[in-house]
Order: structure tokens, then C-alpha cells, then sequence
């Protein structure tokens, strides 16, 4: 029986020190939306660079989109576990920081290929790109080359788009058509509402639909079809360009003010601007780096539309508005 006790003693001594370090090992946990988690999306290669140089592991927890992120930190508030957002875009921005959940990042872009400079004390992008319909060449043989002729012809396209109270993609074309017609919206959606055959909680199930063939179309970005392009190989997928232009989006990652890990948070933040991260964002997460530009943009960006000008509603009136337009939106949608 005493023969037994030293190697219970050497297993609990193991035990205790494999416990230890991983005690040691500090977490990053960060919320964030499902496609950029998935196998083919930027997480694992960002997670495996940033935790060979971290001495952490980072917790990428994935979300319908933008919208439901930042919904879901709201309703935990200081109890919540992330300590990074990533995955909200400009659009939600002022909300966010009314929120009082961020903390100031104390870091700096530089310099950068967004429109304007930056200067947000909460808030820095990794990406940017610009809204657009999305459709496949042999079954579409004439796109609409506006957003009114889209709107208009009740004859067009059917359409996949997505919810936005949950969906950054679809806050945008509510926003986009917003800037088009203004006052005049409501009239626009219940032009529009007939060939829409799916509102989605996000954007991957709405472009998983696209691609069995559920309709002509699917709001997603005027970079989508370099995926197509580079991944697949595939030629068929283009992005309609609208005359009046797109909506542009920037997506924003911020610090959770109730985490526990900020320096941990603040180096994440400062590796998601560098070289490493931004490498990857081209041909993972199919949008535009804010840094590096043209530099690492592979030759196949060359071939997709030219989305100017751009479109974009301040953020002050957004959070101001949204609510309205978005009860707007659902009274038309519902009738």
C-alpha cells in the first residue's frame, strides 16, 4: 500500500503543474461574426499567428454578424467575457461608444488606404469594402446597372438579403437605400419586398442560399467574386455596379471595458494593423486592408467593379435614426 502513495504523489504533483500552466496561459476571449471563424475565414490563420507570438490562446467566438455582436455584449454588460469586439462596422460605431462597455485603445493607424483619416479613440479598422448585389453570370444575362432600376423593374431579379437588426450587410442596404431615396424609402422597400425570397440573420446563410440557387441575386460585397475567382477558379459570379454607387462599409474592432486581459487586448489590436494580420484579410475574409493597399492584393482584385463613389451616412444620424428606420423597414416588410 505505501508503494502506492509516491506515485500518487508524482501524479498529483503533475496534476498540479499542468493546472498551473495553464493558469498561467492567459485567454483572449474575442466575439466576433461566423464567417470569420470558419474554416475558410480568417480566424485560424490569424488565431495560429497571433498565439505563436503571444504566450496566450485566443478564443474566437463567433456570432450571426455585426448587429447581433454588439447586441449580445449590451445584454451581458460588465459580466460579459470578451474582451475584444471585432466584426462591428462605422455604421454601429456611435452606439457602441454610447454603450459605455468600450476602452480607449491608446494606439494609432498611421497611415492607411481608407478615403479619410482615422482618428477614433475606441476603435480601430481592419478592413473596408463596399455593399453590392452579387450574381451569377449564366443565369443572369442582364443585371440591373442601378439601385433604382433594381427597385423599380417588378419584373427584376429575385433577392436574398439580410436582417438588419442582426446583420451588418443588411443595415448597409437599409442605410444605402436610405441615401438614395430618402424620405421616399418606405416606397422603395415596398417596390422592392415581392422578389425578396429570404431575410437572413447573417450573412452566410443568406450567400449559402445564393450559391444552391434559391435567387438571382444576394447583397454581399463587390469583392465577393474574387473568391470565386481565387479559391473555386470559378468565373461566374459578378457584382452588379450600381450608377449611383455603393455603400461602403469599415469594420471596426474595439476593447471590452470590463476585460481583464486590456494589455493582452491592446497587443491583439496592435496585431490585427500589422503586416501579419492585414496579409491575411484579402483572401480570407474577402475585403480590402486598411494597411499594405495594393501591395498585397492579389492581381484578381484588379477585375472587380470600380464602386465609386462611395456612399456612406454619418455615424451620428445612424444611431440617432436607425431605430425609426428600422421599425420603417419591418411595418413595410410585414404587410
Amino acid at each position: 500500500m505505501h508503494s502506492v502513495l509516491p506515485r500518487v504523489a508524482a501524479g498529483l504533483a503533475s496534476f498540479l503543474l499542468c493546472f498551473s500552466l495553464q493558469a498561467a496561459t492567459p485567454n483572449l476571449v474575442v466575439y466576433t461574426y461566423d464567417s470569420f471563424i470558419s474554416d475558410w475565414g480568417p480566424g485560424p490563420k490569424v488565431k495560429a499567428a497571433f498565439e505563436a507570438t503571444c504566450n496566450c490562446t485566443l478564443e474566437l467566438v463567433g456570432l450571426s454578424d455585426g448587429v447581433a455582436m454588439l447586441n449580445r455584449l449590451k445584454l451581458e454588460g460588465d459580466n460579459s467575457r470578451a474582451d475584444l469586439l471585432l466584426g462591428i462596422d462605422t455604421n454601429l460605431t456611435a452606439e457602441a461608444r454610447s454603450s459605455g462597455l468600450f476602452y480607449a485603445h491608446e494606439l494609432s493607424l498611421q497611415s492607411s488606404a481608407l478615403p479619410d483619416p482615422w482618428q477614433d479613440d475606441l476603435f480601430l479598422p481592419y478592413d473596408f469594402g463596399y455593399f453590392a448585389f452579387v450574381y451569377n453570370k449564366e443565369k443572369l444575362a442582364s443585371p440591373p446597372t442601378s439601385l433604382r432600376q433594381l427597385v423599380d423593374d417588378s419584373d427584376g431579379p429575385t433577392l436574398l438579403i439580410q436582417d438588419p437588426r442582426t446583420s451588418t450587410p443588411g443595415l448597409g442596404l437599409l442605410l444605402w437605400i436610405k441615401k438614395i431615396y430618402g424620405d421616399k424609402a418606405d416606397q422603395a422597400w415596398a417596390q422592392l419586398s415581392p422578389r425578396i425570397v429570404t431575410v437572413s440573420k447573417g450573412w452566410s446563410e443568406a450567400y449559402g442560399l445564393f450559391l444552391k440557387g434559391e435567387a438571382d441575386m444576394v447583397l454581399s460585397y463587390t469583392t465577393s467574386p474574387a473568391y470565386h475567382m481565387i479559391a473555386e477558379q470559378d468565373l461566374r459570379f459578378a457584382a452588379a455596379r450600381f450608377e449611383e454607387g455603393h455603400y461602403q462599409q469599415i469594420e471596426v474592432a474595439g476593447m471590452v471595458r470590463s476585460s481583464q486581459q486590456k494589455e493582452l487586448a491592446r497587443r491583439f489590436l496592435a496585431f490585427m494593423i500589422s503586416e501579419d494580420f492585414q496579409k491575411i484579410i484579402p483572401t480570407t475574409n474577402w475585403m480590402y486592408p486598411v494597411v499594405g493597399g495594393q501591395a498585397v492584393l492579389p492581381p484578381e482584385f484588379d477585375q472587380l467593379i470600380d464602386p465609386a463613389p462611395a456612399l456612406l451616412l454619418d455615424e451620428t444620424s445612424v444611431a440617432e435614426q436607425r431605430k425609426n428606420w428600422v421599425e420603417e423597414w419591418l411595418e413595410v416588410m410585414s404587410r
